[in-house]
């Protein structure tokens, strides 16, 4: 997770790139705390959330204290989603990072005492909606790839 935060760090020139950090540790959070909870703890969730301050997105501490959030409401809601359907899995994650994202915003808008303009909370909204299918399908890969200690 956090060499993926490296990773999408780096300055490839695509238009919107800041946004997917968020996105990416969002998903991977909710990914794992849903199917291996195990294997994320709230340590490193909060690390991560840390990393994605210091790479600039918000005062330092909101994105752990946010990732730390969507990790335990994951994992309040898992014996629901763990058998559900693919569909509902995504409709969920896609209303916890609206959520997350909202938050986010508010926090930054506080902080810079002015209303913060709302597209770029849409676009990171649009993004998580429209990659979560793509980031699951390579997480899946590797929960049941390297991942699994169980196939080991």
């Amino acid at each position: 997770m956090i060499f993926g935060l490296f990773i999408i760090g780096m300055p490839f020139g695509i238009p919107g790139q800041a946004a997917l950090r968020p996105v990416y540790a969002m998903a991977c959070v909710y990914f794992w705390s849903l199917y291996r909870p195990g294997s994320l703890p709230a340590p490193l969730v909060a690390l991560c959330g840390l990393l994605l301050d210091l790479l600039g997105l918000s005062p330092f501490g909101v994105w752990a204290v946010l990732l730390l959030l969507l990790q335990w409401v994951t994992l309040l809601l898992r014996r629901k989603l763990v058998p559900a359907r693919f569909l509902l899995v995504w409709v969920v994650f896609t209303a916890m990072a609206v959520v997350v994202a909202a938050l986010a915003w508010a926090v930054d808008s506080a902080f810079n005492g002015t209303w913060l303009p709302t597209t770029p909370l849409m676009f990171e909204w649009l993004l998580a909606a429209g990659l979560y299918p793509a980031l699951a399908a390579l997480l899946i890969k590797a929960h049941r790839g390297p991942a699994a200690v169980e196939l080991a």
